[in-house]
């Protein structure tokens, strides 16, 4: 009988995750990385999130104070092999070093939108008038 899959990840994929994440950060912060690009920006790992095998890891990340983050992005994933390589001090314990990929951040333009539709005239209104049939 095939197991039940769920969509949530493990504790353990989790974990990795967030070292991974931790080891991403270090090497981008020591400037190890020769791309221009990459050296002269802030580049912000909001989240990596690993593959079940813990082989591939999604990092999600924001480069601070650019227009166009796909230019970061893609020197990032072109940069990618050598970003892995220098994972391996920080991550001794896993059997195999994870293949990283690099994608554009998205949550926080998500969080604003919520946020200006939330102070929106329309939305104080309504909810101005909820509050006004609850003291009925």
């Amino acid at each position: 009988m095939p197991r039940a899959t769920t969509s949530a990840p493990s504790q353990r994929m989790l974990r990795i995750a967030e070292q991974v994440r931790a080891a991403i950060t270090q090497v981008l912060q020591r400037g190890e990385i020769r791309d221009s690009l990459i050296e002269k920006t802030v580049i912000s790992i909001s989240e990596v999130r690993m593959s079940p095998d813990l082989k591939h890891a999604t990092a999600y990340v924001t480069p601070l104070g650019v227009k166009d983050h796909d230019v970061v992005i893609e020197a990032l994933n072109r940069n990618a092999k050598f970003i892995r390589g220098r994972l391996g001090p920080h991550l001794r314990q896993m059997k195999y070093m994870p293949d990283v990929r690099f994608l554009d951040d998205t949550s926080f333009d998500n969080y604003k939108k919520i946020d200006e539709l939330l102070r929106s005239p329309e939305v104080a209104r309504d909810l101005a008038a909820d509050e006004g049939e609850d003291d009925k």
